[in-house]
């Protein structure tokens, strides 16, 4: 039982020695620079870790982080919730009774108002296919890793810009005119019938 003891008593200040070994060993900050740098993995003066968030890592530029979507420039053509292997995207489009509403940066026709365009970023597994199949690049991927939230629902990002009574509005004139043209259609069938 004695050997126990002490073998016990040596195994832990073998084990705080080299704690504090470490805990004293450095007090310096630890230099942030670019994974391209030649001594990026070579790195044994300093700390472990970077002090966050006073000092930040360097983003490379292909990283895929959150995403962003000009709306300004959305067609609404729906592809990026398609392709989506998450259904972490919502698009919800009105059809506009007037034509054409607008051209985006690139010089493509809007017909389609957005009144609802929600990416899900709890779901999101940042895998970039729909900022490769949008026709306008309104959809990208942004530079900012960090989006700590208190609230899961904090992570449901509303990009539409359009109000729902506008919304509504919208959908009341386009229901309006599906249903003249149904009229219409019906009219000429009825005077078609008629003259034969």
């Amino acid at each position: 039982m004695y050997n126990k003891a002490i073998n016990g008593f040596t195994t832990a200040m073998k084990g705080l020695s080299l704690t504090f070994r470490h805990l004293f060993a450095s007090n310096a900050k630890r230099k942030v620079i670019s994974v391209s740098d030649d001594n990026y993995f070579k790195q044994l003066e300093g700390t472990n870790t970077i002090q966050y968030p006073h000092q930040k890592l360097p983003v490379p530029e292909v990283g895929r982080y959150q995403l962003d979507v000009e709306i300004d420039d959305c067609i609404v053509c729906d592809l990026c919730a398609k392709i989506c292997p998450v259904d972490c995207i919502t698009i919800e489009s009105i059809k506009s009774t007037t034509g054409s509403i607008g051209e985006t940066s690139d010089g493509s026709k809007k017909l389609l108002y957005a009144p609802k365009f929600d990416i899900d970023m709890a779901k999101c597994m940042y895998c970039g296919l729909c900022t490769i199949v949008c026709p306008t690049e309104c959809i990208v991927m942004t530079n900012q890793y960090d989006k700590s939230v208190f609230e899961l629902k904090n992570l449901n990002y509303e990009f539409a810009d359009m109000a729902p009574e506008v919304a509504a509005e919208k959908r009341q004139l386009l229901e309006n005119q599906l249903a003249e043209r149904q009229a219409a259609k019906l009219a000429a069938m009825n005077k078609k019938e008629g003259d034969a």
